[in-house]
């Protein structure tokens, strides 16, 4: 659904949603489709042996990020979405049900657990830390699927963002028609 115009300014746009939903996924698919770059935050956020970058690097390496006039970011930290969005001119909120969410969440984690897929920063998921931990992603998307749907629909629904575009998907099916919907003409 998408909300505010028909036809948003996609040059800089942001997607969210709960851990799990396919930001990384659809932000890559809507670089190629734009011939933007991909900005992932988890991949400038953690370093080597999941060590968090400080906030204020953080900060930084997202402003070298979005300073070009072309780009997708995914992900959804709160410390650096003031700047992410104020750049902006379009968000994309995946608000998927639970149930596809989690089941997601679950079968990326089994399937990162049994490649030894390397996330980045030479992070890789092990089967007690992706299954066991209550820090693990399944656990997290359970944590913060409810607290996260809230946020994002106030932040939707207010009025800090009127510049904004805001398109909400609530099935990856839409998120797949809205991808195969760009054409040349859309960038």
């Amino acid at each position: 659904m998408e909300r505010r115009v028909s036809h948003p300014d996609l040059s800089r746009v942001a997607v969210v949603g709960t851990s799990g939903s396919g930001k990384t996924s659809l932000a890559r698919r809507l670089a190629d489709s734009l011939g933007a770059t991909h900005v992932e935050l988890d991949a400038i956020h953690w370093g080597p042996g999941w060590s968090e970058l400080p906030a204020d690097e953080l900060r930084e390496a997202v402003a070298r990020e979005i300073a070009s006039d072309r780009w997708i970011v995914d992900g959804n930290y709160g410390r650096v979405r003031d700047m992410v969005w104020a750049r902006a001119t379009a968000v994309i909120w995946l608000n998927y049900p639970f149930h596809t969410v989690f089941s997601r969440a679950v079968a990326r984690t089994a399937r990162r657990v049994a490649t030894g897929e390397e996330i980045f920063s030479g992070n890789r998921e092990t089967f007690r830390a992706g299954f066991l931990s209550t820090d693990s992603i399944p656990w997290w998307v359970v944590k913060t699927f409810r607290s996260r749907r809230r946020e994002y629909r106030q932040l939707f629904e207010g009025d800090s963002y009127p510049e904004l575009a805001f398109i909400e998907f609530r099935r990856p099916r839409e998120a797949d028609e809205f991808l195969q919907r760009l054409s040349p003409g859309a960038r």
